[in-house]
C-alpha cells in the first residue's frame, strides 16, 4: 500500500530538518472566543474550554514559545460578504445586543444546532478574522504556516445561515479573501481539506463551480442520515460548470473508521489528485472529532499527524490550519498538539497503525476514484486485489450506555514501535499459522444468523420508529445528541406489532451520551402481576440482534463472533434470560426471553436483577427522563397507535415516578 512510502519519505524529511531552526509557525488563541457559550445547557459540547485545552497543552508543552504568537483580528464586513449575505452578517454582527437570554434561545432555536449569548458576535467576528490573518502572513511568506485555535467552528455555516455550530465559514471567507482581495500574493489555486468527522458543507457550496479551489472532505455519511444530512455530502457531489470535477466527497457508509482507513483515503484520492492539482496554499478545515462521541470514529493524534505531514510536501509547506469541531477535550488538545508539531517538522511519534483498512473503506474509494476519474485520469486505473483484499473485521461502535464505560482507546505513547514495524508493505502482511481470519470468522456467523428471525420487544426510545432506524441505519433522529453506527444488515424489520407484558417500566442514570442528562428505560427483568409495559416487536434478524446488542451496551467490540449466537437462542428459552458477559460493563447487557410469537422467540434487553437492587438501594439514581427522551417514547406510543400523547405523556410519568 503507499501509505508505507509516504511515511517513510515524510519521516526522512522532518529528520533532516530536525537540525534546522524552527519553521515560522503562527498561532493565534484570545481567550475572547470563550465568552461564546450556549444559555442553556452546561453541557454543550461546542463549549469554550475546547480552545482552552489546546493553548494549555501548546503552553504547558513549550510548544507556543517555538512558534509566532498572533493577535486575534475581527473579520470586516466587506470580508465577510465574500460569502456570506447581508441578512447574514447583520444577524451575527446584532445578535448579542439588547437581546435577554430568553429571545437569544428563541432566535437560536429558528436555526438548525446554534446557539447564541451576549459573547457570540465578537466571538464570530474574531474567529472569521484570525483565519483571514494567519493565511495572509502564511501567503505573504512572513510565515511558513499557522494554526488558528477559533470558535466557532465555520465549515457548516451557509451564505445565509449558521447552522451546526457555526456562524460564519471562516475558511471560506479566508479562501475568498485570499482569490479575490489579494491576487498579488500569487495564491491563485488553493486547496481544501476538511478531515472533520462531518461534511463541510458550507465550504463545499460556497466553491462548487469554482475551479481556483480544490474542495475534498472526508466524513461519515451513512448514506445521507449522518449529519448535516441529505445528499451534500455523497461521493456523486463532484461539483458544476467550470468547478466540476473539484469537490471531492469522501463519505464513509459507517462509523469506527481509523487511522489506516484514512491513510487509505490520502494514498489513493488525495495525494495522486493534489500532485496533479499543484495548490499553491492550503487550508485544512481541523476538525478533531473523528476520534470523539459525536464522530463515532478512531483517528488517533498520530494518525492526524501523518495525514498532516503528508500534505507538507505541497504548496511549498503554506498549509493554514483552522479548528473546526472536536469534542472530547483529551483527544482534541493532543491531536492538536501532534498537528503543530508537525508544522514545527518535529519526528512524529512512531507507533503501530492498525494493520488493514475496513472492506467498506476500499469500497468507498473505488467508488471515489470511478467517479472522478473522468476529471482526474490518474485515479482511472483499478486498485491490485492484492490491496483492496487485505481487509480488518468491521468493529460496532457507540452505544447509549457509553457513561460506564472504562477509556479503551489506546493513548499516543502506547505500543511504540521501531519504524521498521511499521513501514512494510501492507501486501506482504498476511494471517499466518492456525489462527482462523477474523473477517472470514464475521461473515461466517453473520451468515448463518442471518437465516434466523426473532422479535426484538423495545420498551424505550426504540419505540418510535425512526429511532430505532438508527441502530439499523446509522445516523440520528430528533433529540440524540450524537448517531447510531448502525448494523451491518441494514434492512429494516420484516414486521412490526405490539404487546403488552407484565413487566415493570422504570427510569433510570443520570445521563447518556446519546440523550443528554436524565435516565433512561429499564424492564425489570422478573414478571409481576398488575403490572404493564406496553412494547413495540420489530421481527429482525438474530445478526441483527447482536448489532442492536452491542450499540445499546458499549463502545467497540471485535465482531469476529456474535455476542447472542443460535445456541443462546435455545438455551434461554429455557433459562429465561441471560447476561452477556462480553458487554457486561453496559446497561443492557441482560437478554431476557419473553415468550414466541408466531412461533418467533420475542427478546429483549435490560438490565441485571442485582442492578434493579442497586437502583433500590440508591447506589443507581432512579431519575426521570429528560424531555427530549420522554417525547421519543411519546411519539412511539402515539405513533403506534397503541395511546393518545396525553395517555402516552401519563404512562411516561407514572412509570417515571412510581416507587421501585
Amino acid at each position: 500500500m503507499e501509505l508505507n512510502g509516504g511515511i517513510e519519505s515524510s519521516l526522512s524529511r522532518t529528520n533532516d530538518a530536525a537540525a534546522e531552526k524552527d519553521p515560522r509557525v503562527g498561532l493565534i488563541y484570545d481567550a475572547r472566543m470563550c465568552k461564546h457559550h450556549a444559555l442553556d445547557d452546561d453541557d454543550h459540547p461546542e463549549s469554550p474550554a475546547r480552545i482552552r485545552v489546546i493553548w494549555e497543552i501548546l503552553s504547558s508543552s513549550g510548544i507556543a514559545n517555538r512558534c509566532v504568537i498572533l493577535d486575534a483580528k475581527d473579520a470586516e464586513d466587506n470580508q465577510l460578504a465574500l460569502v456570506h449575505t447581508k441578512n447574514h452578517i447583520n444577524l451575527i454582527k446584532n445578535i448579542s445586543s439588547g437581546n435577554s437570554d430568553s429571545k437569544l434561545i428563541r432566535i437560536a432555536a429558528q436555526y438548525n444546532s446554534v446557539y447564541f449569548n451576549q459573547g457570540s458576535s465578537e466571538a464570530a467576528y474574531l474567529a472569521a478574522g484570525s483565519v483571514i490573518e494567519v493565511a495572509e502572513k502564511v501567503a505573504k511568506g512572513e510565515l511558513d504556516s499557522g494554526f488558528a485555535i477559533v470558535r466557532p467552528p465555520g465549515h457548516h455555516a451557509e451564505e445565509s445561515r449558521p447552522m451546526g455550530f457555526c456562524l460564519y465559514s471562516n475558511v471560506a471567507v479566508a479562501t475568498r479573501f485570499l482569490l479575490n482581495e489579494r491576487s498579488e500574493l500569487g495564491i491563485g489555486k488553493i486547496l481544501i481539506v476538511d478531515w472533520d468527522v462531518h461534511h463541510g458543507n458550507g465550504t463545499q457550496n460556497t466553491f462548487y463551480n469554482d475551479p481556483r479551489v480544490l474542495f475534498f472532505s472526508v466524513h461519515r455519511y451513512n448514506n445521507g442520515d449522518f449529519y448535516p444530512g441529505g445528499n451534500g455530502g455523497s461521493h456523486i457531489m463532484t461539483g458544476k460548470g467550470e468547478g466540476a470535477g473539484y469537490n471531492i466527497n469522501v463519505p464513509w457508509e459507517n462509523g469506527g473508521c481509523r487511522d489506516a482507513d484514512y491513510l487509505a483515503v490520502w494514498d489513493h484520492v488525495l495525494i495522486p489528485v493534489a500532485k496533479q492539482f499543484n495548490p499553491d496554499l492550503i487550508f485544512i478545515s481541523a476538525g478533531f472529532d473523528a476520534d470523539d462521541p459525536l464522530g463515532g470514529c478512531s483517528v488517533t493524534p498520530y494518525g492526524y499527524s501523518v495525514m498532516l505531514d503528508k500534505l507538507m510536501g505541497f504548496a511549498g509547506g503554506k498549509i493554514v490550519m483552522a479548528l473546526e469541531g472536536g469534542y472530547d477535550r483529551n483527544s482534541l488538545a493532543k491531536s492538536a498538539k501532534a498537528c503543530v508539531e508537525v508544522l514545527l517538522h518535529d519526528k512524529p511519534v512512531i507507533r503501530s497503525l492498525d494493520v488493514y483498512p475496513f472492506e467498506s473503506t476500499w469500497r468507498v474509494i473505488q467508488m471515489v476514484r470511478k467517479e472522478l476519474s473522468k476529471y482526474w485520469p490518474i485515479l482511472a486505473a483499478e486498485l491490485p486485489e492484492e490491496l483492496i483484499s487485505q481487509t480488518s473485521p468491521f468493529v460496532i461502535s457507540s452505544s447509549d450506555s457509553e457513561g460506564e464505560h472504562d477509556n479503551d482507546s489506546l493513548s499516543l505513547s502506547e505500543e511504540v514501535q521501531t519504524i521498521d514495524d511499521i513501514i512494510q508493505p501492507f501486501t506482504n502482511l498476511k494471517v499466518t499459522g492456525d489462527c482462523q481470519d477474523p473477517t472470514t470468522a464475521s461473515h461466517s456467523w453473520r451468515s448463518e444468523l442471518s437465516k434466523i428471525y426473532v422479535w426484538y420487544a423495545t420498551y424505550g426510545s426504540n419505540m418510535n420508529l425512526s429511532r430505532f432506524r438508527c441502530y439499523i441505519e446509522g445516523g440520528q433522529t430528533e433529540g440524540m445528541r450524537r448517531p447510531c453506527v448502525g448494523s451491518m444488515d441494514k434492512r429494516m424489520p420484516e414486521e412490526t406489532i405490539w404487546k403488552t407484558f407484565p413487566h415493570r417500566l422504570f427510569f433510570g442514570r443520570d445521563r447518556t451520551s446519546t440523550w443528554g442528562l436524565g435516565g433512561v428505560a429499564f424492564l425489570h427483568p422478573n414478571s409481576y402481576v398488575g403490572e404493564n409495559t406496553y412494547m413495540c416487536m420489530y421481527k429482525i434478524t438474530l445478526e441483527q440482534f447482536n448489532d442492536v446488542l452491542l450499540q445499546e451496551n458499549i463502545s467497540s467490540y471485535d465482531m469476529s463472533r456474535p455476542l447472542f449466537d443460535s445456541t443462546a437462542l435455545q438455551t434461554i428459552q429455557t433459562e429465561k434470560c441471560i447476561p452477556v458477559e462480553s458487554v457486561q460493563r453496559g446497561w443492557y447487557h441482560n437478554v431476557v426471553y419473553l415468550g414466541k410469537e408466531n412461533d418467533f422467540p420475542i427478546l429483549t434487553m435490560t438490565c441485571t436483577i442485582s442492578d434493579v437492587d442497586s437502583f433500590v438501594s440508591g447506589k443507581y439514581r432512579v431519575n426521570p427522563p429528560c424531555k427530549e427522551y420522554a417525547n421519543t417514547l411519546v411519539k412511539g406510543l402515539v405513533q403506534g397507535k397503541q395511546l393518545s400523547e396525553e395517555e402516552a405523556s401519563a404512562y411516561i410519568h407514572e412509570a417515571s415516578t412510581k416507587p421501585l
